[in-house]
């Protein structure tokens, strides 16, 4: 029963895939999207079924379909893994999916191609599914890999658009980087385990089997690699800002729920190796601080809508590796989990204000939306307020946990992350206030079209909203139920800080913090009613800023352009070679015709010379030569 439920679970996602892409061009618009939604909500309702059963009995489902490789004395069974970590990261995904694929319904409801969107997107969710159930490093890379094929194609979605195709292989190259570094990672864990099973490599540590610590630390870095990648960290973040190309539900998606949180969860799940490498710990901590930082900088200033969004992202991640550095994993999920909630309504809201403008994306151009866009204003307003970690709301008790933890162990790192939090409250209510507040300051005929968006847009919003009120009770300070919860696959679980001056002296700075930026953004953009200049503009320092530091230059200058170079060069010298070498038959082949076209005369004397000259040369080879 378990088996197969599981297999419903994984494979619902991929016959939705499969049912647009055969039959989806036949379906109306309507009947596809319905197809699609319905495949994920299958998935979300058999992983609740799942994650009750695990509440009450505490046991995995583990699920083993047989052998899939031997070589020698290593072996790798195809498997399922069901337990605390992994439900609970289903419950999001296929949750939060549900909602987006209800909310493209309408928003992609005028495309030609909306079939193959959501086929798409449900080939999305079957991989997250994917690399998320599977039971051992093998079956993780297949669902890695897979979303990374699929943020390809969902990025480049409008493939007309040059500028999309451009950032869809940027997303696809930066990722394979990553993925090289995760493979290799795969390849040092079966060297010296000799599996790549979960289970197998725990039960190793745990029985304190003897690993060449050298080899073991060389295998983690390689893997923080890998998750750098799909996290966008340091110095692999870039390729994240630009995914905005794809279609708004295809931002959400990657932003909160699936791709960009794949790193984290390997590192959660394999918190049995990372705690034997502290130097690894470290180098994730510092990482994870200072992309927080740099992202939330670059967002200061950022007029693109989604973009600021999508530089909080990045933000945000680097939070969670903080939390991940310090090997408190238990805080680095809570953060996923409430950053899910409000980040899928920011994004999908923003996509609603995107829709009433036409397209629009450009802040400067908007302002007074509350006015006609209650909901959204109104959901968007909750969410900000649970990202810029305000209480009650749910990104107070996951960031203040995470600001708490550094707090203990690193205070240099605390500073970095407090800061960076502070600028997260500036943007988000600069965003804010941009977009919803004053007049209006597009053109009158984006003004006479302004709307509240349809249901199937507004719904998801209300729903996200709500989560992203209350998502923090899961794991309030006194209760800790998320911590609790994750206990059997924490190999070193977090320390607990005690409720005392100490702790509430955090709070406070941390809302106090909170409250500066809002205050600031407050007083520069409703009080001053300050808009951002045009591009032309922009000097000094907040060019660097909105040039996001030049680093896409800097990559371009010392990576991009000479590989270029290289490439160009080898193609000339081989060009060269090959049409010398071509040409050159051609011309020995002409010289000979044309030498030997001389010959045809006309003379029938020289003719029949020649043949008696033929004749004897016969003779004397049959008859002389030996």
């Amino acid at each position: 029963m378990d088996t197969n439920l599981a297999l419903l679970l994984l494979f619902a996602p991929f016959a939705g895939f499969l049912l647009n892409v055969f039959f989806g061009k036949k379906l109306s618009k309507g009947a596809s999207g319905t197809l699609g939604t319905l495949a994920v909500a299958t998935s979300f309702v058999v992983t609740l079924t799942f994650f009750l059963q695990v509440i009450n009995t505490g046991t995995p489902v583990m699920i083993d379909l047989g052998e899939w490789l031997t070589l020698a004395n290593f072996k790798v069974n195809f498997g399922f893994q069901l337990d605390q970590l992994s439900l609970l990261w289903l419950m999001f995904v296929t949750g939060i999916g549900t909602l987006i694929h209800m909310y493209s319904i309408s928003y992609m409801h005028d495309d030609e191609n909306l079939y193959k969107f959501f086929a798409y997107l449900n080939l999305f969710v079957f991989f997250m599914i994917t690399l998320v159930m599977g039971s051992n490093l093998l079956i993780m890379f297949i669902g890695w890999e897979g979303v990374g094929l699929c943020s390809y194609l969902l990025i480049g979605f409008w493939y007309k658009n040059q500028d999309y195709n451009d950032a869809a292989k940027k997303a696809f190259i930066m990722n394979r980087i990553g993925d090289l570094g995760f493979l290799i990672g795969i390849f040092i864990i079966g060297y010296l385990f000799h599996s790549v099973d979960y289970t197998t490599i725990s039960s190793a540590i745990a029985s304190g089997t003897e690993v060449d610590m050298v080899w073991l630390s060389a295998a983690a870095l390689c893997l923080f690699i890998g998750a750098c990648g799909k996290s966008a960290q340091i110095p692999l973040y870039t390729w994240l800002p630009d995914a905005m190309a794809g279609p708004t539900p295809v931002s959400a998606l990657i932003h909160a729920a699936t791709m960009v949180t794949a790193g984290i969860f390997m590192i959660t799940r394999m918190n049995f190796l990372f705690n034997l490498a502290p130097d690894v710990q470290n180098v994730i901590a510092i990482v994870g601080a200072v992309t927080s930082l740099v992202a939330a900088a670059i967002g200061l200033v950022q007029n693109d809508i989604k973009k600021v969004l999508a530089y909080s992202t990045v933000s945000q991640l680097g939070l969670m590796f903080l939390a991940l550095g310090l090997g408190t994993y238990e805080v680095a999920v809570f953060h996923v989990i409430t950053h899910a909630f409000f980040k899928a309504c920011l994004f999908l809201g923003s996509g609603s204000v995107i829709h009433a403008m036409h397209g629009e994306q450009d802040m400067r151009n908007m302002g007074g939306l509350r006015k006609v866009m209650k909901v959204t204003f109104i959901t968007f307003l909750i969410s900000t307020l649970a990202i810029s970690g305000l209480p009650p709301f749910s990104g107070f008790f996951s960031k203040d946990e995470i600001l708490m933890t550094a707090f203990h162990h690193n205070k240099a790192l605390w500073a970095i992350a407090a800061l960076a939090s502070l600028m997260t409250a500036f943007y988000m209510f600069r965003l804010l206030y941009l977009t919803f507040y004053k007049d209006f300051r597009g053109t009158e005929e984006q003004k006479h079209h302004l709307h509240e968006s349809p249901g199937l847009i507004t719904f998801p919003l209300i729903v996200l909203s709500l989560l992203a009120l209350v998502g923090g009770i899961i794991n309030l300070p006194g209760s800790n139920w998320l911590n609790h919860y994750l206990a059997p696959v924490i190999a070193k679980p977090a320390e607990h800080h005690a409720l005392d001056g100490s702790a509430y002296m955090l709070m406070g700075l941390a809302v106090a913090g909170a409250l500066i930026g809002i205050g600031i953004a407050y007083y520069k953009y409703i009080k001053q009613s300050a808009v951002p200049g045009q591009d032309s503009e922009i000097t000094g320092f907040a060019k660097v800023l909105y040039n996001k530091f030049y680093v896409d230059e800097i990559y371009t200058a010392i990576i991009v352009n000479p590989i270029y170079a290289i490439g160009s060069f080898f193609r000339d010298v081989t060009e060269a070679a090959f049409s010398g070498f071509i040409f050159g038959l051609g011309k020995v082949a002409n010289i000979l015709g044309s030498e030997g076209k001389t010959l045809q005369n006309g003379s029938v004397g020289f003719y029949l010379f020649a043949f008696v000259l033929g004749i004897c040369s016969i003779i004397v080879f049959i008859f002389l030569a030996k």
